[in-house]
């Protein structure tokens, strides 16, 4: 019997009316839903901002095979609904023991480094971003914010979280200027090639 493959998307978008209201986020979100539906995957998804069951989070991350959180970038972060999202959801993947076994380290084997006691193994996280900053303000030294660092330096909170717990992290998707000077419309038409080539699906 062939086993379908799963996909969880996470929205963490958190509406601001008349200012943000989640249509950029929804749209991306949408991309990666009809992508992996196209590619015989089980979708399940989970819309923050309109409540979740812990243990059913939970449930979703066991059976997904790839996790993709979308997610604007609000003030240097997501918004605060999914910090609350991963402390109830993490925190009740380590009580279970289903997410991790403590944090990796023994005393009995020093050697053992701290964040290798994650039990996800097999499993992929990306994140899919928008953000006011434009492209040109990353990887560049002589930016005066950044100073070189890259998103995926910027996204470290995020991602470092699934790789505690074993998952493997792929490269991020990103729409930058969204104000301003952005390719919206290219950003949405080139996802799902960039999630072709992350998860190897030819």
């Amino acid at each position: 019997m062939i086993q379908i493959k799963k996909v969880l998307l996470i929205n963490t978008h958190l509406t601001y009316p008349n200012w943000s209201e989640g249509v950029l986020n929804d749209a991306f979100n949408q991309k990666a839903k009809d992508f992996f539906g196209g590619n015989q995957f089980e979708v399940l998804e989970t819309k923050i901002e309109d409540g979740y069951n812990v243990d059913e989070e939970v449930e979703k991350h066991m059976q997904a095979d790839i996790i993709i959180l979308q997610t604007p970038i609000n003030w240097f972060g997501t918004p605060w609904i999914y910090k609350k999202y991963i402390d109830e959801v993490f925190n009740s993947g380590l009580h279970s023991g289903k997410f991790l076994s403590g944090d990796g380290r023994t005393r009995e084997d020093a050697s053992k480094q701290y964040g290798t006691g994650g039990k996800l193994q097999g499993k992929k996280f990306m994140v899919c971003a928008t953000w006011n900053a434009p492209k040109a303000s990353f990887n560049d030294p002589d930016q005066v914010l950044f100073k070189g660092r890259s998103t995926e330096d910027i996204l470290i909170q995020i991602t470092s979280n699934y790789l505690f717990c074993g998952v493997e992290i792929v490269p991020d998707y990103n729409c930058f200027d969204i104000f301003k000077d952005g390719d919206i419309a290219g950003d949405l038409e080139n996802y799902p090639k960039h999630l072709q080539k992350v998860f190897d699906l030819d």
